[in-house]
């Protein structure tokens, strides 16, 4: 979900449809549905008799999700569930047909500041993709210890300066609160090296994205929920059944690659790509956002 406006630019939209494969009659779970930019096309190619499943954590999307798929002209075939896709398991009705996994942040939650995404806005320090669960970054930033905080920002940011970051922003929350994003981006900002910070400006990448990616991950438990969910899909799709996982950054890669590896050893799945699928340049020219995604692919063994 991390490219793009999700309702009118769906990222790698035609390779998914190509790995997912949805036809007339199947059953899709999008277990990160949110606007519905995937999830509209899924449908329109699963009918005649055609059901999709839903599934996001944030209740907000779930109803920008439930209007766009209203407005598809096939209205009645789909159902929508506010849930964590680490619970497929309890969700789901029975062995579906395909599941697809759009991970990361959405942009409609990047573009409300009042959701504490965005290092672009002032915000309050939250970044919970379910406001009413869980506990807000800046609660986290004030329990964690500078150590704690360096080991999340390093092992979930891929941070090469985590250390001197985390150590800042220990220091702001003592002496100035560290309240907003904007405190936050600041402060991140202050921390690296003049030199690093310049490069990533000049590569289109602000200091601070990292930091705010190892943030959001460690509040949302993104990594535990995807290797959860992967580890239970074989088991929940039909003989034959597919799924589809669109990942943003290298953690969320590594995970889906090590799952399709570790399955298809096993003999419950045979992988689809051998490589992950990128997005060709005319997208990443239109979509911005979707310049860093990788699309894997499995199908269950019959």
């Amino acid at each position: 979900m991390d490219g793009g406006n999700a309702v009118h630019i769906p990222v790698m939209l035609r390779e998914t449809l190509f790995y997912l494969e949805p036809k007339p009659g199947d059953v899709i779970a999008d277990c990160t549905v949110g606007a519905g930019g995937h999830a509209v096309e899924i449908l329109a190619a699963i009918q005649p008799g055609g059901r999709l499943i839903g599934i996001d954590r944030d209740a907000e999307i779930l109803q920008i999700a439930g209007k766009t798929l209203d407005s598809s002209g096939f209205a009645g075939c789909f159902e929508l569930h506010q849930a964590d896709f680490a619970d497929l398991d309890g969700v789901l009705p029975g062995a579906v047909d395909g599941m697809l996994f759009d991970l990361g942040v959405s942009s409609l939650q990047l573009d409300r500041p009042e959701r504490g995404f965005s290092f672009n806005a002032e915000g309050p320090l939250d970044m919970r993709m379910d406001p009413s669960r869980g506990q807000p970054v800046g609660a986290a930033i004030r329990r964690l210890t500078e150590k704690e905080l360096a080991a999340i920002i390093r092992d979930y940011g891929e941070e090469r300066y985590a250390w001197r970051i985390a150590k800042a922003i220990k220091q702001a929350q003592e002496t100035t609160g560290l309240r907003t994003t904007r405190n936050l981006a600041e402060t991140v900002y202050r921390a690296v090296p003049q030199r690093a910070g310049r490069s990533s400006r000049m590569a289109g990448i602000h200091p601070a994205t990292r930091t705010f990616q190892a943030l959001r991950i460690y509040v949302n438990r993104e990594l535990d929920a995807l290797s959860d969910a992967l580890q239970k899909a074989p088991g929940l799709l039909k003989p034959g059944g597919r799924v589809v996982v669109i990942s943003y950054h290298s953690l969320e890669d590594r995970i889906a690659k090590r799952a399709f590896r570790e399955q298809a050893a096993r003999g419950e799945i045979e992988i689809l790509t051998r490589k992950p699928i990128r997005p060709q340049p005319d997208e990443v020219e239109r979509n911005w956002r979707s310049r860093s995604a990788r699309l894997r692919a499995a199908r269950r063994m019959p």
